[in-house]
């Protein structure tokens, strides 16, 4: 019997709290997120949607699992999740190959806090967890750790499926593509995540709405109050040609490829994101973490976008308050698993578990 609030979560590398929005809307209230950057853990203690959460600042791999423990002790509840995006460091392409030596772990030096999650799954053992990760983790040269991963928690008793997921399927107003694996000690109830949203010609038949274009969502901060001084482009060395790049495309648009008199520049040999701009009767293109001066998306205004413009594209609530610079703000927002995104992935082990 399904009771309220009788599931909670424990929140690992919580960032700026896009997977925690998550699951408190989710129906899951977190009672414990972690994060070791210190703007971030600012971030979430800025937000009364915590203040009933401990807040904790560190490495996880100093943290032990007794923390967590003692966390969950505090509060009254039936049953419990784990939730969280492990960092990986870059993927090389260079083969790493797993020695199953090693019981618990993943012989990787790319999955330390891969390793560290899987440290906190097995100590508690959660009745479900969610864990989201770049879907080039599912690369042949990579895929050895998503292998381990799963090999790992069968032997602790987990049902799991991995979710090659699109942010727009789920209300998103954003094209952003993850990868989440979901865990549970009760049964899936469905093949998948419940999808919301498709593209439009699909939506009769399928009984969805159609996606979520940018122009709908960033509509109410294009005034002056929401102004910011890192938005404005004059005088840069391509704000000439941002602007003549139409609402949609990027740097090809001004390339021979693209049939532009006199090309200023060469198509395929840029990053596809240089000079890349929004067009408000579509979802966005993802948002980043660290983008370089003239990496977009921006604005079709011909401007960088603003805090509140790319937090609601990453479905953050609206008035959800940020800490730190305007670089540590983008990185926190760039990192954030898209708040409606992870809500379906978490509702899908939640109802494994009721």
């Amino acid at each position: 019997m399904n009771m309220e609030n009788n599931i909670v979560a424990v929140s690992l590398f919580s960032g700026a709290g896009g997977l925690d929005v998550a699951s408190f809307w989710a129906g899951v209230p977190v009672v414990l997120s972690t994060d070791f950057d210190s703007d971030c853990i600012e971030t979430l203690k800025s937000n009364a949607l915590f203040a009933n959460a401990e807040i904790i600042k560190g490495d996880l791999h100093e943290i032990d699992s007794s923390v967590f423990q003692a966390a969950l002790q505090k509060r009254n509840y039936d049953k419990f999740i784990v939730i969280g995006g492990a960092p990986c460091q870059p993927f090389s392409k260079a083969g790493y190959w797993v020695g199953h030596e090693t019981r618990r772990g993943i012989n990787d030096p790319r999955a330390t806090l891969v390793n560290e999650y899987l440290r906190v799954v097995t100590d508690l053992h959660p009745d479900g967890f969610v864990f989201e990760n770049v879907e080039s983790l599912l690369h042949p040269t990579n895929k050895v750790i998503v292998d381990r991963f799963i090999e790992i928690i069968t032997e602790q008793g987990y049902k799991s499926k991995i979710v090659k997921a699109n942010a727009q399927d789920y209300g998103v107003p954003q094209k952003r593509r993850r990868l989440f694996i979901l865990g549970t000690t009760g049964d899936f109830k469905s093949d998948e995540p419940r999808k919301t949203h498709c593209p439009e010609a699909e939506c009769k038949a399928k009984g969805l709405a159609p996606y979520v274009n940018v122009g709908e969502v960033i509509a109410g901060f294009d005034v002056p109050e929401f102004f910011e001084p890192e938005e404005v482009i004059e005088g840069g060395t391509y704000a000439s040609d941002l602007k003549e790049v139409p609402p949609g495309m990027n740097y090809k648009a001004l390339t021979a490829w693209y049939g532009y008199p006199n090309p200023k520049f060469v198509a395929e040999k840029r990053y596809w994101n240089f000079l890349l701009k929004l067009a408000p009767n579509m979802p966005s293109w993802t948002i980043t973490a660290q983008p370089g001066p003239w990496i977009g998306p921006f604005h079709w205004d011909n401007r960088r976008l603003r805090v509140p413009e790319i937090a609601a594209i990453q479905t953050f609530p609206k008035g959800y308050r940020f800490h730190g610079t305007r670089r540590s703000i983008q990185k926190q927002i760039g990192n954030a698993v898209p708040s409606l995104m992870g809500k379906a992935m978490i509702e899908h082990v939640k109802e494994s578990i009721e």
